[in-house]
């Protein structure tokens, strides 16, 4: 393994370099900790007490930031990711930084055979039901959960999950991906509930689509590390006598072309977001953007995935565990996203004129 390989790199998106520089000791220290969650929540935690939120001036940096943890350890980035976004989420809707404490995640998922509702309970709010894809949660703390209210709408919650009501089934995660962040239903027996923002504030605030275009971030980090595993394969082989052809270069050549074009476009996005007035003088909501840049994100990831994995061959998916492990974390990963119904929100949004075009 080449020293370049071995140390964790940083993926840019609107800083020079050198002000990157302080977070090599994070990443060090994500690296050691990869495949460790608990020590990985320990890390996500001190995050979230200095890390910037977004739209509040640095939203490039917060995404630089979870770019690099995922170039690191995709499935780090995964623990990461959610408890930024809770901490976030809670500021956005006035909650001061007391209320704020321990290891959060976000569980907003909906799926067939389970709900969760919220019911009033004396001067109280209570949850009552399941609730799927809900990671990490016998790890956690708190988490923000939306619930089906009894006004017809969704509205998001702040809840213990510590209190006895809550049960959280031991999934059967068989994935090869992110395998060490599994995802379960967790169920709820009156659990005392503490509301975030009011019916579909959760849903209508323009920090939903930040949140979602930080997890493309993440997708973002996810490849570059691909594509640095490929150039450096590229290296180490020329090394022995083996000569890249052209075939492999124009590989390289359009990975790269792909990933900088995607990085590229996210940190203007960013740039807008923290601009304030410039994407609402433009016309585009914060959620169309989000479109554009998840799908854009998601595209880029497919195409460096494809890529590499046809051009690289089935030895180093078979033998490398690194390399294997971070494609098979992406892959899933990347999932998430929901292509052509996203592409089809978007292509509503354009035809009604909100467009950048």
């Amino acid at each position: 393994m080449t020293e370049e390989r071995r140390i964790p790199r940083l993926v840019r998106l609107v800083s020079a370099g050198s002000d990157l520089a302080p977070l090599g000791a994070l990443l060090d220290a994500v690296g050691s900790a990869a495949g460790d969650v608990p020590a990985l929540l320990a890390l996500a935690g001190d995050a979230g007490r200095n890390w910037p939120k977004p739209g509040q001036g640095e939203t490039g940096r917060l995404w630089e930031l979870l770019a690099s943890v995922a170039g690191v350890d995709v499935a780090a980035a995964r623990v990461f990711e959610p408890h930024l976004d809770a901490q976030a989420i809670l500021d956005q809707a006035g909650h001061p930084p007391g209320e704020r404490g321990g290891l959060w995640g976000v569980f907003a998922a909906e799926g067939p055979g389970t709900r969760l509702e919220a019911k009033a309970d004396g001067g109280g709010i209570v949850l009552d039901g399941a609730k799927p894809w809900c990671s990490l949660a016998p790890l956690l703390d708190r988490a923000i959960i939306t619930a089906h209210t009894e006004t017809g709408g969704r509205a998001a919650f702040a809840v213990d999950l510590r209190h006895p009501g809550v049960t959280c089934e031991v999934p059967v995660w068989v994935a090869r991906g992110l395998r060490e962040i599994p995802s379960g239903t967790v169920k709820f027996n009156r659990v005392p509930a503490a509301p975030v923002g009011g019916d579909d504030w959760y849903f209508s605030r323009p920090g939903f689509a930040w949140g979602g275009m930080g997890v493309a971030a993440c997708w973002l980090g996810g490849a570059v590390a691909v594509a640095r595993d490929y150039r450096e394969s590229l290296r180490a082989a020329a090394v022995t006598g083996r000569e890249a052809d052209q075939i492999a270069l124009a590989a390289l050549g359009e990975t790269d072309r792909i990933l900088t074009a995607a990085l590229q476009y996210m940190g203007r996005v960013a740039e807008r977001i923290d601009g304030g007035g410039r994407t609402r003088e433009a016309g585009l909501s914060a959620w169309s953007e989000a479109l554009r840049v998840r799908g854009t994100a998601a595209a880029a990831v497919e195409r460096v995935l494809s890529l590499v994995s046809t051009n690289r061959g089935p030895g180093p998916l078979a033998f490398d565990e690194p390399y294997a492990k971070r494609m098979a974390d992406l892959a899933l990963y990347v999932r998430q996203h929901h292509f052509l119904r996203d592409d089809a929100q978007l292509g509503k949004l354009t035809l009604a004129g909100e467009d950048p075009w």
